[in-house]
């Protein structure tokens, strides 16, 4: 269980290290379009993130388990949130659509790197 902690850990931390990093790398290098498409999508990203895991947290205690149409309809109901939030960022041409793909891509990115630092202490810990 210690391991399951520090990798959520890692990647919640690592969430918002480079949701900072690539919003301000944004807007110094890029367009302003660009730089609130990875805002945007940066927040709805990790704000799903935050809810998945707390619904999740809720419905695996064991004084409070909860069917699984539950979890499945809280699931569905940010997915439709979210894609209206999106459809309406795109269509009324708030957000660059590549810098909204960039900020939806955070979490993708902070689970892949805590994926490769796990791997890299198994590999570690097998050579010695």
């Amino acid at each position: 269980m210690d391991t399951q902690k520090r990798i959520l850990q890692f990647v919640v931390t690592s969430n918002w290290v480079l949701f900072a990093v690539v919003t301000i790398a944004g807007f110094i290098l890029m367009p302003k379009l660009f730089a609130l498409g990875i805002l945007a999508g940066g927040l709805i990203v990790t704000v799903n993130f935050y809810l998945l895991w707390r619904t999740l947290k809720k419905a695996f205690t064991p004084e409070r388990l909860v069917s699984h149409h539950v979890v499945m309809a809280k699931y569905y109901m940010r997915f439709l949130i979210s894609a209206i939030i999106l459809s309406i960022l795109i269509s009324q041409h708030w957000v660059d659509p590549l810098g909204l793909f960039v900020g939806l891509s955070i979490v993708v990115t902070s689970i892949l790197l805590a994926t490769a630092c796990e791997f890299k202490k198994l590999i570690f810990k097998e050579a010695i």
